[in-house]
């Protein structure tokens, strides 16, 4: 993602004195795990069983870690639910459970297993670690005893986190999160009290870390990057594909873009309920992904990447979203519109009709423009430009900006906005820009087959969204997806039970 306005010659002489530092690379992996499942229970599993089961995923994961480590890795990432899965109540959640102390403690359970009390699974995390001298980021469960003094306090006694935990090199437990956006599902866990901003850092850069659903909130997620000044975001995740805007390849890799810093996404693999994808993102793409909806295989994937992203001499410039948008008047052309839902959000759509053409669509406070020229105008497909400025979700509403241009499921409009993954069109050029009330825009190009298109699209210092020679392939969106966090209403399920 490129800006194509002329840097100042003092910004020259800056990367050019920065350009030494541009070799401050490290090799980072992430590993997309078919997780092994426990059987559907309501009653706990005996303790023997619930580590007999977290066992054999580890032995999984010990297998990447062990390859990436081979190949030259410094860090890697394992999914959300990788060693437990999920399935479970409160109750039968517990057994997987341990107790997982404040980093602070400085503690290394690979040698010192029974310190905090028993920790299986976090001695062994730590001695994939040490034993391979890298970086082991993992996704467990973390219980913490409370009692009647505390007003929160659940009735069972203790509370129970989805838990992120990073081990060093040498097996010390050197990062843990808790998960403060909890998805609906999730009624085993707690929300912690408050939100956690955790950061640590490395000889490679300033990392922080946070889980799933996060990254569609400011905390923690903008806190990390905007307040924090990570270099690189750690991102479990058991991310279920929503198109057409919230695939995980296309809208993790929008995020990294939109706050230009590496996203290291590890997702679990489950083809039925539709969870695959992870990758190496970086603020200009990109470095490695993968996505598999047919296979039931897990995937490890290896990517060099920047340590300090913002000193290289490629670190894309902050860029003023809306300032091309509200600059023009609303362009000419056709501007029939009509309503159409993606999932439940009921956006507004105007329907591309010629081979070539300029069109505005608007929906609030925001306006949507568009400049395209198609390749070859089929009669058997059909394209239009969408607006939507709302709330999104049921149970946990968040507002969102979304300007895009969609191709339909079929010629019959009432099926603009439901899933597409494969398509004919491409493009010579597009040019897609909105009136944003925010900041935090999120470029989102995905193509036939949920292939991404790196370095095939920039985003202009005014905000426009560019197809840079067309496109290679054919095209299902290219989007701007905004979220002005500062709507938000509070969330309805940040208590605890």
């Amino acid at each position: 993602m490129l800006c194509s306005q002329a840097l100042l010659p003092a910004v020259v002489f800056a990367l050019a004195a920065l350009q030494a530092l541009a070799s401050d690379t490290f090799l980072a992996a992430v590993y997309e795990h078919a997780v092994i499942l426990p059987d559907p229970t309501q009653e706990p599993a005996p303790p023997g069983h619930a580590l007999a089961l977290m066992n054999k995923n580890m032995d999984v994961l010990e297998g990447a870690i062990k390859e990436a480590a081979q190949k030259g890795a410094r860090i890697i990432v394992t999914p959300e639910d990788g060693i437990y899965g999920w399935r479970f109540t409160r109750e039968s959640i517990y057994p997987y459970l341990e107790e997982i102390p404040d980093p602070v403690v400085n503690w290394i359970p690979c040698t010192d297993p029974s310190r905090f009390g028993p920790a299986p699974v976090q001695e062994r995390l730590s001695c994939m670690a040490r034993n391979n001298s890298i970086y082991v980021v993992a996704n467990i469960g973390d219980k913490k005893p409370c009692n009647s003094s505390d007003p929160t306090c659940p009735r069972d006694g203790r509370y129970q986190y989805n838990t992120d935990v990073v081990f060093d090199p040498q097996g010390k437990l050197v990062a843990r999160y808790h998960k403060y956006n909890l998805f609906r599902g999730e009624t085993q866990f707690n929300y912690p009290k408050e939100p956690e901003a955790v950061t640590f850092e490395t000889p490679f850069g300033k990392f922080g870390i946070f889980t799933c659903f996060d990254i569609l909130f400011y905390e923690p997620a903008i806190v990390l990057v905007s307040k924090m000044q990570v270099d690189t975001v750690l991102f479990p995740t058991a991310w279920m594909n929503v198109l057409p805007f919230l695939t995980a390849v296309e809208f993790h890799s929008a995020w990294a873009m939109g706050m230009r810093v590496n996203l290291l996404s590890a997702n679990t693999h489950n083809t039925s309920m539709a969870m695959t994808g992870d990758g190496l993102f970086t603020p200009e793409g990109p470095a490695a992904y993968h996505y598999d909806s047919a296979s039931e295989e897990g995937s490890l994937l290896l990517a060099e990447l920047s340590a300090h992203p913002h000193l290289s001499p490629t670190y894309p410039p902050a860029i003023n979203w809306s300032l091309y948008a509200t600059s023009i008047k609303m362009f000419p052309g056709e501007n029939d519109t009509f309503s159409g839902a993606v999932r439940k959000d009921m956006f507004t759509f105007s329907e591309l009709r010629h081979k070539a053409g300029n069109y505005t669509v608007c929906q609030g406070d925001l306006c949507c423009h568009l400049v395209y020229q198609m390749s070859n105008k089929r009669k058997d497909e059909v394209y239009v430009l969408g607006a939507f400025d709302g709330l999104h979700g049921s149970l946990i509403k968040y507002h969102w900006q979304i300007c895009t241009l969609l191709k339909c499921l079929s010629t019959n409009l009432s099926t603009c906005g439901q899933p597409v993954e494969t398509a004919q069109t491409k493009f010579e050029m597009f040019s897609l820009s909105g009136t944003f009330g925010t900041s935090y825009i999120f470029p989102e190009v995905l193509y036939s087959g949920v292939q991404l298109a790196p370095g095939e699209f920039e985003v202009l210092c005014d905000g426009r969204l560019k197809s840079k020679h067309g496109t290679s392939k054919p095209l299902i969106t290219a989007t701007l997806f905004g979220r002005l966090y500062e709507k938000d209403p509070p969330h309805p399920l940040r208590t605890s039970p």
